[in-house]
């Protein structure tokens, strides 16, 4: 019988979606099941993204640029620069997804066994792109003690080897929620400065900022370094747009998009009718962020003080995205959560948590930890803490 190769063996599996058999069995038996475990919002997508698919005038859906439509990277430079991030037009790439900009990245810059730092915990997904590409995660460990605060640049330094070709963070941070300050972001530009590495900054997240002197410092805006810094970013948490799969590679280096670009070309084009939608969503009014990151600060202020009720748990309270790491008084969080699933309910409702383990890859780290993304109105996420806060007593009762 043909083998399946070591690449595909040493592919992690998703902690976030792994476990979804086993939530599509508990919704066959009747349960409500309250899902913690996915970053999928629940807000509603843009008005002006939906009417501009309603009232797409094709005759025939046809490939668009490899690179995106110029008329959207035109678009998207104007939103960047908005915000004051130093973006130009030719300076992007439009991709399927912030994560295929990930894969084009890794693929672009490292041979296998080429090394990526990342801090850890990280999105489990970053993992993934590197055994895609045979590089390798060398983690640098944060703590739930100190909020995953990033770990001194003296500590990340002796990380850096002969194979070591990037630093990677995701600001603000997922599964974390951990705001990286400008003096941390500045901190890294002179590492990647003084060993000659890339910084690859995933930024999806930076419009989901929640305390009011906090402000997200772009990579875009680093100064000495701009050959060496690569931007990822998406429109699926910003517009509540998942499924549309559309995000970009940014950078100012020549070399680098000239690289990406033969990626890019190889899988021909992004999607056409979802590219319509994200141009159409570029004109979304402020309001709308101003009502999403009110709701969503709301949000996580119930989810923490909620969690913080519940004996033997340990979260720290995030300042971006919409997720955090809580700590239980368990021993095995994958057990844990298959048994929420499995075996059960509080009047027929259950939750589906993201076992921690997963964003991890330092062996024996997050076994007693879960992601929780705050997606949830806020009586949901009270409903799903108090089931998570029953389960725990009869789980630790039963073991």
């Amino acid at each position: 019988m043909p083998t399946i190769s070591n690449k595909g063996r040493n592919m992690p599996e998703s902690p976030i979606r792994k476990l979804a058999p086993y939530a599509d069995i508990a919704k066959q038996k009747g349960h409500k099941v309250y899902h913690l475990n996915i970053g999928q919002p629940d807000i509603k997508t843009p008005e002006v993204a939906i009417e501009a698919v309603k009232n797409i005038d094709l005759n025939i859906i046809e490939y668009s640029p490899s690179a995106g439509y110029e008329s959207y990277r035109k678009k998207l430079a104007t939103f960047y620069q908005r915000q004051n991030v130093n973006v130009n037009t030719e300076d992007i790439i439009i991709t399927t997804g912030g994560s295929e900009a990930l894969l084009f990245a890794l693929a672009t810059i490292t041979d296998p066994g080429d090394e990526i730092i990342i801090p850890e915990p990280f999105y489990a997904n970053y993992h993934a792109f590197a055994s895609s590409t045979s590089a390798t995660v060398v983690p640098v460990i944060s703590t739930i003690e100190n909020g995953f605060a990033l770990p001194s640049i003296a500590e990340v330094e002796r990380l850096i080897t002969p194979k070591t070709k990037a630093i990677l963070i995701c600001n603000p941070g997922n599964p974390t929620g951990y705001l990286y300050a400008e003096k941390e972001i500045k901190q890294l530009a002179g590492l990647i400065k003084k060993h000659d590495l890339y910084l690859i900054a995933d930024e999806v997240y930076r419009e989901f900022l929640y305390d009011g002197d906090d402000a997200h410092f772009s990579v875009m805006n680093l100064e000495d370094v701009e050959q060496n810094v690569i931007m990822v970013d998406s429109v699926s948490k910003r517009y509540s747009m998942c499924g549309a799969r559309i995000g970009c590679l940014v950078t100012k280096n020549k070399s680098v998009l000239a690289t990406v670009m033969k990626f890019a070309q190889a899988r021909l084009s992004p999607p056409t009718i979802e590219q319509i939608a994200c141009e159409a969503a570029i004109d979304t009014p402020q309001s709308y962020f101003d009502e999403v990151i009110s709701e969503y600060k709301q949000r996580r202020d119930t989810l923490i003080a909620e969690l913080n009720k519940i004996e033997g748990v340990i979260v720290t309270k995030p300042k971006g995205a919409f997720y955090c790491i809580a700590q239980l008084p368990i021993d095995d969080s994958d057990a844990f959560a298959q048994w929420l699933l499995e075996s059960y309910d509080l009047k027929g409702e259950t939750v589906m948590i993201a076992p921690a383990k997963g964003f991890y890859s330092t062996p024996g780290m997050g076994l007693n930890q879960v992601r929780i993304a705050y997606v949830l109105n806020q009586n949901d996420l009270k409903k799903a803490v108090n089931i998570l806060k029953e389960a725990l007593l009869v789980y630790n009762k039963k073991n």
